[in-house]
Order: structure tokens, then C-alpha cells, then sequence
């Protein structure tokens, strides 16, 4: 069975409460919940994480290899700034959807630049939790999983 990891950097466990003007008031809990609900209805299954730890996240990317088809990843502040994430991903082989909550490309200048879009099949942005369900299905698109069948 195809396998996608939803991963999630710093602050995202904070979803709901910090900067809901931005952010939404969906929770982490929730959007896990969505996530859960999305893979199951595409026949796939879900791992899902949360760290505000650049080497944890390494490190998930890392262990996704062999395991995972493929990764959906919201690196949150770390996109623009995180040669290291950019390196992990370009290691493990494995395709990766870029994803934030906002639309970062409509924010401050800083957050124009990402260093995860070098190296994704694409980037999903500005949609709110929404985003995940589309992240999700986009990588499967992408790894032809349609029902289950890879």
C-alpha cells in the first residue's frame, strides 16, 4: 500500500491558538483528522509528525526512506532559511508537496524565498487547512495512486 508522510515543522502545534488572523483556528489535531480522512478515502495510508526541531525534522525525512512513497511537507519558518531540510530531501529520493496555510508568496519579502520549492514537485499555498486534503491528493496524483492501486 502507497504510503505518504505528512510532516510539519516549528510552531504548527501551536495551530488554533497563535496568530489565528493568519493561521485559522483549525488545530493540529484537526488537521491530522483531515489528513487521516483524505488518505483513507484514496486508499493509502498516513504517517504524520509534528516537530518545531530542525535535525528531528531531518531525521524524518531521513527514516521516511524505504517506508514512505512520498512526503508532504509544511517546514513552516524553516522553508526560508533551512539549506539542511532542502539537502535532506535532494538524499532521500523521495517526491515532496511543499505546503503552508497562508499564502506566503502575499506575506513579507523574506517569505518569498524557499529553499524546500528547489527541491519539490510543487507547492501548495494560501488554501488553510484545506491545503493538507490537497497536498495529500496532489502527491498521490503524482505517484499515480488512484483507490489504493499504485
Amino acid at each position: 500500500m502507497t504510503s505518504v508522510l505528512v510532516l510539519n515543522g516549528p510552531n504548527l502545534n501551536l495551530l488554533g491558538q497563535r496568530q489565528p488572523e493568519t493561521y485559522g483556528h483549525t488545530t493540529l489535531a484537526e488537521v491530522e483528522t483531515l489528513c487521516r480522512e483524505t488518505a483513507q478515502s484514496l486508499g493509502v495510508s498516513l504517517g504524520f509528525e509534528q516537530s518545531n526541531h530542525e535535525g528531528v525534522l531531518i531525521d524524518l525525512i531521513h527514516a521516511a526512506r524505504g517506508v514512505h512513497d512520498g512526503i508532504v511537507l509544511n517546514a513552516g519558518a524553516y522553508t526560508h532559511t533551512s539549506i539542511a531540510l532542502m539537502d535532506a530531501i535532494s538524499s532521500v529520493d523521495l517526491p515532496v508537496i511543499e505546503l503552508h496555510l497562508s499564502n506566503i508568496h502575499a506575506r513579507e519579502s523574506f517569505r518569498h524565498t524557499s529553499y524546500i520549492a528547489k527541491v519539490s514537485v510543487g507547492q501548495i499555498c494560501g488554501f488553510g487547512p484545506f491545503g493538507y486534503a490537497l497536498s495529500i491528493r496532489a502527491l498521490c496524483d503524482h505517484l499515480n495512486v488512484s483507490a489504493g492501486r499504485k
